[in-house]
């Protein structure tokens, strides 16, 4: 072979992997600031430095290296980046809806009924979907969640039924690279935190033919999983033995074989306590890890959620008065209920020791992100319970916390820094970091933290 060639090849794989991380990231230090690490005591004035990403050192006197910028930490306060456990808003890819509304199929003149389920099924079969494969890396919406402090998100696939399998992701990739611009295309991955997470499902059957009733969806869900196992024995058969009739196989299937093998837990939507404790049959039946999201009456299954070891994801989504009922309407005495224990959820889930994340769930505004939770604590959470679901306790479910959730030597450098306590309604963000680098928050247009806009970076 061409020694040049050899050469050229060479070099070029050279640059890629020394590019690996990504253009070089300027070291940055936070001097004399108060230290939330989370995963330990409070620093009431200390450093930490961020360098290629990583958090090179934290403590009371972490040295300050002499090529670092350097941020007075005095009156600030320093918390891993907020971990928000459900938004699609970090996946560049459309959800798959065949025309009929809610992922439903519609019919067309002279369309056979066999073409009809065949696209229906198409549509709630997608536990192949992988939301590390379609990930968003810039875009207002992913600015104002960095802005609230938000530095990762669970990106959720939306639909019914089987929606796919979600991926931790960070919410601002780093700048492209010139060097490896015309080689290879890498920022979307670089944003991957933890990929698969979990395979997400929900009951709802969505519209056009079978299934189209909650008891169809189940029967469904139930029938896939045992497919799935089956397709798989019948393969490893046919592999043994060529001979026989070669089977039939649905790639889909295999989608679903990771939470067969319990790698993945299954994150089944569910809020009320019927809903709960169907998902808690359901998982034990199939021999499945769950997790419970939504979770709007969860506290009514506290108990059985404990003892099943099943985590939560809540939605801070609180149910708010639709804004076209006219003033002085009534409302059901268990609509007006559910509004105001909304808020006293988490507490239950903590006092029952269930572990528990919180997901914006769809939240117009991600700085309610945090008033939310922070409402929580008025309702009797902890606050350091609080804390731990926005990082490390989500960070756990999402099996990222060797990664991310707390400000230890070696984690991701994903940072926030504010000029108070997180819960406080005067409370803003002031800098934020992700993957070592400061996120420009200034130009995102919807007020960052609890009080107000951030100061942006560069």
């Amino acid at each position: 072979m061409n020694k040049t060639f050899i050469a050229a090849a060479a070099l070029v794989l050279a640059i890629v992997a020394s590019s690996a991380q990504g253009p070089a990231v300027t070291p940055y230090a936070i001097r004399g600031a108060k230290i939330v690490p989370v995963s330990g005591a409070e620093i009431a004035s200390g450093n930490i430095v961020l360098r290629n990403g990583l958090i090179e050192a934290v403590g009371a006197n972490a040295a300050i290296p002499s090529d670092a910028i350097v941020i007075e930490g005095a009156g600030l306060t320093v918390y891993p980046g907020l971990i928000d456990m459900g938004n699609a808003a970090a996946i560049d890819a459309p959800t798959v809806d065949t025309g009929g509304g809610r992922g439903g199929p519609v019919a067309v003149p002279g369309q056979s009924r066999e073409s009809l389920e065949r696209a229906k099924r198409l549509s709630i079969l997608r536990p192949d979907y992988q939301a590390a494969e379609h990930v968003r890396i810039e875009g207002p919406e992913l600015t104002r969640l960095a802005a609230a402090g938000i530095t990762s998100v669970l990106a959720t696939p939306g639909g019914n039924i089987f929606r796919g399998q979600s991926a931790l992701v960070n919410v601002v990739a780093p700048p492209d690279d010139p060097q490896i611009g015309s080689v290879a295309d890498i920022r979307s991955t670089m944003t991957v935190v933890e990929a698969p997470v979990a395979l997400h499902v929900n009951f709802n059957p969505g519209g056009g033919p079978y299934p189209a009733s909650l008891m169809g969806a189940i029967s469904f869900m139930r029938q896939s999983f045992m497919d799935a196992a089956w397709q798989r024995q019948a393969l490893k058969y046919y592999e043994k033995n060529p001979a026989t009739a070669r089977p039939a196989w649905d790639p889909a299937l295999n989608g679903l074989l990771p939470a067969i093998d319990r790698q993945i837990p299954v994150a089944f939507q569910a809020d009320e306590a019927r809903e709960i404790a169907r998902v808690l049959r359901l998982a034990k039946e199939l021999n499945l890890r769950p997790i419970v999201t939504g979770a709007r009456r969860a506290d009514e299954m506290a108990a059985e959620l404990k003892a099943a070891n099943t985590p939560v994801i809540y939605s801070l989504n609180y149910p708010t008065r639709p804004r076209t009922l006219p003033p002085g309407a009534d409302e059901p005495i268990a609509t007006l209920r559910a509004r105001a224990n909304a808020p006293k959820i988490p507490g239950a889930l903590a006092k029952a020791g269930v572990s528990f994340a919180f997901e914006t769930g769809g939240l117009a505004q991600p700085r309610d992100f945090v008033r939310n939770a922070a409402r929580a604590v008025t309702e009797g959470l902890p606050a350091d319970a609080a804390l731990r679901a926005l990082t490390l306790d989500a960070a756990r479910i999402a099996g990222a916390a060797d990664r991310v959730g707390s400000l230890e030597k070696g984690k991701i450098a994903n940072v926030i820094v504010t000029n108070g306590d997180l819960f406080n309604e005067s409370t803003r963000v002031r800098h934020v970091f992700v993957d070592g680098r400061m996120v420009n928050i200034e130009s995102a247009d919807a007020p960052a933290g609890r009080g107000g806009r951030g100061r942006g970076g560069q």
